[in-house]
């Protein structure tokens, strides 16, 4: 698991993949409640990561996650009750949570005026500006800029992710500062791309100057985390869904 400095500590975290009882290509804390891994398993990691936070797993805000920017206000716990990709919460014993397997899981928190957020931030959804969506919902519940802090957790690095010149011209045609999260890639026609770094810098441009991140690339550490990429490499990924993902999740 991963700890973000200026997130209040015991009131976050971004789980890995130890600590579970899921076994075979699930090993550890798997949370995908849609995969095949075997239900009970998957409850019993629930309430694990719960538990971390004093609660039950009937504390935890569990989306059904796309590749939206969609942001919901939650007040109460709900599993696979709502469909969106951005969470905002001003209420205590609600575990913000989003699942995630190279993905960019982003938590935030207003700590003075009690209000928390998430957002499930893969390249689509970030590019589609869920991060900035959060921030708003925020700001209109109560929270202010300047007292937010902000977190990026474990997804894939840069090193790890690949990406053709059709994603690339995607972004630069978008705007030509986004070239500064590309470097060239090990094959001609490709090229690297930085979520984690883009995920921050849409924080910082919501005005979040509290902002960290964890720098840890979860294709590359494979005792730690899973990865939908490294799975897929692997030809552990069978179709879509059937695959384990990490929890990431903040409460007040």
């Amino acid at each position: 698991m991963w700890m973000a400095p200026n997130l209040r500590q015991g009131k976050h975290c971004f789980f890995g993949s130890k600590g579970g009882v899921s076994e075979g290509i699930y090993a550890g804390l798997n949370v995908n409640t849609k995969s095949d891994d075997r239900p009970e398993d998957i409850e019993v990691n629930l309430d694990k990561a719960a538990g971390f936070f004093g609660l039950k797993k009937e504390n935890l805000v569990l989306l059904n996650q796309g590749t939206s920017s969609d942001t919901v206000y939650v007040d109460h716990a709900s599993r696979d009750e709502l469909t969106a990709d951005g969470l905002v919460c001003d209420k205590p014993d609600v575990a913000l949570c989003i699942r995630t397997a190279d993905c960019a899981p982003v938590l935030l928190e207003d700590r003075k005026n009690g209000v928390i957020g998430a957002a499930h931030a893969g390249w689509r959804g970030a590019y589609k500006g869920v991060i900035e969506n959060v921030v708003e919902l925020m700001i209109a519940h109560g929270a202010e800029r300047k007292h937010i802090a902000a977190a990026v957790g474990p997804c894939i690095g840069q090193a790890s992710y690949e990406v053709d010149e059709s994603f690339y011209h995607q972004f630069t045609e978008k705007s030509a500062d986004f070239e500064a999260y590309f470097v060239s890639g090990k094959k001609t026609g490709f090229y690297q791309f930085d979520l984690e770094y883009f995920c921050v810098d849409r924080l910082k441009n919501c005005g979040i100057i509290n902002v960290t991140a964890s720098g840890e690339d979860t294709y590359a550490l494979t005792d730690k985390y899973y990865s939908f990429r490294r799975f897929t490499h692997q030809g552990i990924v069978q179709y879509p869904k059937c695959f384990p993902t990490e929890l990431s999740a903040i409460v007040l």
